[in-house]
């Protein structure tokens, strides 16, 4: 059995749903079907603008789902509050611009360094598991373990947007590479995050020191071709050690 686990972010499911207002498709149902086909945690990120996943969405996932539930949230004190409230297993601190479609990179955490040291105290106070959405850097790596997280999550957006043009990935998959092996070396665990799919997984499985893949735009995609048990199944093949 690998020992590589998949989380499964469903946010997009909730996109869906509120590009027309409706009541369906229901994260939930996500939630759900995800943890029935062999993730082994979903994500969701509560935005402050709300555009996806909405606070009733998290409520009711966090009362029904039996895997773990990995709640993103920028470091804010109405997100802490939420947190504490809702006790998910896990929260990955992630930065967050009102402007952008999607997370452009990893958080700035020498900006924020006191604020997110207090927010990683009180979840910690409340066994919560405390993962950091970071640049392939060793200085936030540094700062990461300095704040006690537990884990560490690198933005992978970069080095996959270069595989999906065809251009070179030398350079950032060896900053990857370097940025594992030196987490791992100081007791943090890695987990991987954003742009991912099927091909760029594949490449990203060769390196050691990946505790979790954490996959939703292509893996929500993909379900509308193949369903979601097939796209679950393939990603948790090509990750498997």
């Amino acid at each position: 059995m690998s020992s590589v686990r998949l989380g499964v972010n469903i946010d997009h499911v909730a996109t869906v749903r509120n590009a027309r207002g409706e009541s369906y498709p229901e994260p939930l149902r996500a939630a759900l079907l995800a943890q029935k086909y062999g993730a082994d945690s979903v994500t969701i990120h509560l935005r402050e603008d709300r555009r996806h996943i909405i606070d009733k969405d998290l409520k009711e996932i966090k009362k029904k789902l039996k895997i773990p539930l990995n709640l993103e949230i920028a470091p804010t004190k109405e997100m802490l509050n939420i947190s504490l409230k809702h006790k998910p297993d896990f929260v990955c601190i992630v930065p967050e611009k009102r402007s952008e479609i999607t997370t452009e990179g990893g958080l700035n955490i020498k900006k924020n360094f006191n604020l997110i040291k207090k927010i990683i105290y009180k979840l910690k106070k409340k066994n919560i598991r405390i993962s950091l959405f970071i640049e392939p850097n060793i200085s936030d790596i540094k700062n990461s373990s300095y704040l006690n997280a537990d884990c560490i999550e690198i933005h992978t957006g970069k080095f996959c947007n270069l595989h999906n043009k065809k251009k070179d990935i030398k350079k950032e998959l060896k900053k990857i590479k370097n940025a594992i092996n030196f987490a791992n070396r100081i007791g943090l665990e890695v987990h991987v995050g954003h742009g991912i799919t099927f091909s760029s997984a594949k490449i990203l499985s060769n390196i050691n020191g990946i505790k979790e893949f954490n996959i939703g735009h292509f893996l929500i995609g993909e379900s509308i071709f193949i369903g979601i048990k097939n796209s679950i199944k393939k990603f948790k093949k090509i990750i498997k050690k």
